[in-house]
């Protein structure tokens, strides 16, 4: 029985029309798309549930920050407040502000890796892994097994297999190993969360051995939450509290700001030392890269706002809110009986197209024609986290094999109701109905990297 919704806390200010297509319509919009969700017109989408990325609703007080932003190019008083922030609520000395997740990760990773090295990962998402592959150093992901049993319900499925971390750094040499990162939440596992206990673990063989520890921190907010909740130890602990001692373990952190920091572009690079050298490097590529150090590509409007976001992300009330409503989606989808990663994580709801559709190998992509067919059913856009975003081998070319093959439903904060989140459950439901006629799909061109936002497909007849 699906459990009770639970109330925003907020009030609705300002709406946005959107309008439903007709079946017809929706069918030749995706075929005129390559079948390649990314290609589609967001107002050709009912529900958008593609990222939870920069889709978020910013608050009145966010939006009072945007009026008061400081567009010095040197030296803003929106830079000012933003370090305080961050500063604040994580800990470290140094905040450098980049205009997204991603270019936190194109000026920190060149300065620790280079061909002949590793990094490892709980698991690395697309452009983390991407980033890597353009160092000429090589990703290799290390969750815990529990997390490759979507239907095995198991706390901190998105847990670092220290066991295995160990072992790897032991076999490659400490020497190759130029950064170890623990993401969370776990994005590529299903949105799910890594406990404090494992990452205190990872931390001390990262200092064991020497190597950098780094915490890719876009849903740093929902990862705390999912601690107090689910880790004894903490249940009487604040957010501020459980965030700050997160990452007292780490040397370093990329933030994605526009998740749990409710804005639609910025993010955050820190660093535990400001003395560092990597300080030094950092503010060097951040200038090559990004623009001056004290605006990193983000105008100081954008600024104010992730001020303002970075508190309201770890307002307790609304992390309830925003995890009961991926409850809420999943104990509709187990009362109809969908596979997906369980127990829910914090941003989406991840569904196991491996399990709705069997017929459909890796290589035919299930898991995006799932994408496609709620398209189809409902104007429903979501993405693909399986065999078709990871991609090829970068040394072989030949196609790798996801560990899952996931349809992610990534929900935006602040944006969507109860009565959306029925249809999308209805929409499921009538695919899983008809599942057996799903066809798979080829690629019949793709880039060289990060393929899945611009590669055309064809369905296999």
């Amino acid at each position: 029985m699906a459990m009770r919704y639970i109330p925003e806390p907020f009030r609705i200010k300002m709406v946005e029309t959107i309008k439903v297509l007709t079946r017809e319509e929706r069918e030749q919009k995706i075929k005129d798309a390559q079948y390649n969700v990314f290609k589609l017109k967001g107002e050709d989408c009912y529900i958008d549930l593609l990222t939870d990325s920069g889709t978020g609703a910013m608050s009145h007080d966010q939006w009072a920050g945007i009026m008061r932003g400081d567009e010095a190019y040197a030296g803003a008083n929106s830079y000012f407040n933003l370090l305080k922030a961050g500063q604040d609520i994580f800990g470290y000395e140094y905040i450098q502000p980049v205009h997204q997740g991603r270019a936190a990760e194109k000026v920190l990773l060149p300065l620790l890796l280079c061909e002949g090295k590793f990094a490892i990962s709980n698991m690395f998402f697309d452009t983390t892994r991407a980033h890597v592959i353009l160092t000429g150093a090589r990703p290799i992901d290390c969750v815990v097994a529990e997390a490759k049993q979507p239907a095995a319900r198991a706390p901190f499925k998105g847990n670092m297999d220290n066991a295995k971390l160990e072992a790897l750094i032991k076999e490659k040499g400490a020497d190759k190993i130029g950064v170890i990162i623990t993401t969370i939440t776990n994005n590529s596992a299903g949105g799910q969360p890594v406990s404090m206990q494992n990452i205190r673990e990872t931390a001390a063989i990262c200092k064991k051995y020497n190597i950098p520890y780094c915490i890719d921190a876009a849903r740093y907010a929902e990862n705390s939450f999912f601690i107090k909740r689910d880790e004894p130890e903490f249940k009487n602990k604040s957010m501020r509290e459980i965030i700050r001692e997160t990452f007292s373990y780490a040397d370093m952190f990329t933030l994605s700001a526009k998740k749990d920091g409710i804005v639609n572009m910025g993010g955050l690079l820190g660093v535990k030392d400001e003395k560092s050298k990597l300080v030094t490097d950092i503010k060097a590529q951040c200038i090559n890269y990004e623009g001056f150090y004290t605006y990193g590509g983000l105008a100081g409007r954008d600024m104010e706002a992730l001020a303002v976001g970075l508190y309201e992300g770890i307002d307790e009330d609304f992390l309830r809110y925003r995890i009961g409503q991926m409850e809420y989606i999943s104990s509709r989808l187990e009362d109809a009986g969908i596979a997906h990663q369980v127990p829910v994580g914090g941003h989406g709801v991840f569904i196991d197209a491996a399990a709705m559709l069997p017929h459909i190998p890796y290589n035919e992509f299930p898991a995006q024609a799932l994408v496609i067919e709620l398209y189809k059913e409902a104007g429903i856009r979501c993405c693909d986290i399986g065999s078709y975003m990871l991609g090829n081998n970068p040394d072989t070319g030949e196609q790798l094999k996801s560990e899952f093959e996931f349809a992610r439903m990534a929900v935006p904060r602040r944006v969507y109701t109860q009565a959306h989140f029925d249809i999308v459950a209805d929409a499921l439901i009538a695919v899983s109905k008809r599942a057996k006629e799903i066809k798979g799909y080829r690629i019949t061109w793709e880039p060289p990297i990060l393929r899945h936002f611009q590669a055309s497909l064809e369905p296999i007849r």
